[in-house]
């Protein structure tokens, strides 16, 4: 491993061709023996600080379509929270049923699990007919995993029957110093951004752009307006970005006044902090309470001058849905994934049938949004929400913090990178959108 970072460090990509695939690699993973440890707990009281490990792993083989990376930076998700803390589901059942696919999926019903879904880092070696990639390249990597030899997969590859997200429903996650992922998964990194810059954007703004941009979301359009749940976190500050850019109007709700000066920082003029306007959903854990909904429209009308809601983008699920579908304008559209609140979601149907709402589900996105995500990344159009990076070490922290919402933006992760900043091959470029770039950092 120290060769491969080494020639990396000092851009010698081209002898990365020649360099040995080491047999192992340091990795973080959760283990199948301790999937109970968390049993009776309230999910509060889940720490993955005692279920995410660092071990020496070994290298899994390659198969045909894979590539092998030396994963420079990697960065926390909330199915990373979810994994450690073994909610909803452990997800050593994912594995299993993965590992019955086929002979070479196998490879990944093991004892362990190997976390993450972004990387940024540089083809090691390619496998059997993988003719786009080749090792040297700096990529990094979207978190869709599909097999594509069934039908439904080939007008949208995420209806394909074996689409799985990797890292989180696949073994061999790119948190780690090497990660195994399909080669219609990499793309190129952004020569203007750091590794752990790179890293960051992957799985929320690929999943931002299919449910807000994508023909298979929202299809925003200009002059929509837009509300925006956590719009400085994970996936709303990606949000927030694409409905500026796309001449929508963001009504950004957060939960400080922090949050809110992040969001004005981007662009955005519309903002509702509800802990300071104390909105509360919810009478109690089984009932809500429409008054607030209706107390809440009442707000977003006064922001918009009399417009309602042309597109909810929702992500919190059981604690806001109620809400999202109210405010919605006759005729509109809440597009809705992740619910880190919970799944169970409530919601009066008479306001969804009776002014003609459409609830559209979405889930991360293919090949083409990704790199359409991406290529807004790379163009400057969209930047990085990095606000830290923590070490390999600090990981379980790092998923501690991110599940307590104790962060903006995303967080990253060095894995082979040994300090911030580097990887950058673009600094002229960079220049133009610095100020962009670390927008989110140290906050």
């Amino acid at each position: 491993m120290k060769e491969i970072r080494d020639a990396i460090l000092a851009d010698q990509l081209d002898d990365v061709a020649g360099l040995p695939v080491p047999e192992s690699y340091r990795a973080v993973l959760v283990r199948k023996d301790e999937q109970d440890m968390f049993e009776g707990l309230p999910t509060k009281e889940k720490d993955p600080r005692k279920s995410l490990h660092i071990e020496e792993v070994p290298t899994p083989e390659l198969g045909p379509g894979e590539a092998i990376v030396a994963v420079m930076a990697s960065s926390v998700n909330y199915n990373t929270v979810w994994t450690s803390i073994f909610e909803p589901v452990s997800t050593f059942g994912f594995l299993e049923r993965y590992g019955r696919v086929s002979d070479l999926t196998k490879r990944h019903d093991l004892p362990y699990h190997v976390v993450g879904s972004d990387l940024a880092g540089v083809v090691l070696k390619v496998g059997p007919g993988v003719q786009k990639w080749k090792p040297g390249d700096e990529v990094v990597a979207h978190c869709l995993s599909v097999e594509l030899e069934d039908p439904m997969g080939h007008d949208d590859t995420m209806l394909d029957p074996q689409q799985r997200i990797w890292g989180f429903e696949t073994n061999f996650g790119g948190l780690a110093e090497l990660a195994l992922v399909k080669s219609n998964q990499l793309m190129p990194k952004p020569g203007h951004l750091s590794w752990e810059e790179a890293a960051a954007p992957g799985l929320v703004n690929s999943t931002a752009y299919r449910q807000l941009v994508s023909h298979n979301g929202a299809q925003m359009k200009q002059g929509d307006t837009v509300l925006i749940w956590g719009a400085s976190g994970g996936l709303g500050s990606y949000a927030t970005q694409m409905a500026l850019n796309g001449g929508a109007i963001p009504v950004c709700v957060v939960s400080s006044p922090e949050k809110a000066d992040i969001c004005r920082s981007m662009g955005a003029e519309l903002i509702i902090d509800r802990n300071e306007e104390d909105y509360r959903f919810w009478k109690d854990e089984d009932t809500q309470d429409p008054k607030e909904w209706n107390r809440f429209g009442k707000r977003i009308r006064e922001l918009t001058g009399g417009d309602d809601i042309d597109i909810v983008f929702e992500h919190p699920g059981r604690e806001t849905f109620g809400a999202s579908v109210y405010v919605a304008r006759k005729g509109g559209v809440i597009v809705t994934c992740a619910s880190t609140s919970g799944y169970m979601h409530q919601y009066d149907n008479r306001y969804l049938w009776m002014n003609l709402k459409r609830i559209i589900g979405s889930h991360f996105a293919n090949y083409r949004e990704a790199w359409e995500a991406n290529r807004l990344i790379d163009r400057g159009l969209v930047h990085p929400t990095l606000s830290k990076v923590y070490s390999m070490e600090d990981v379980g922290q790092a998923a501690l913090d991110v599940k307590n919402n104790a962060h903006q933006g995303k967080v990253g992760v060095l894995t082979l990178a040994p300090e911030e900043g580097l990887g950058i091959r673009d600094r002229e470029k960079r220049a133009r959108f610095e100020t962009q770039i670390n927008r989110f950092r140290g906050i």
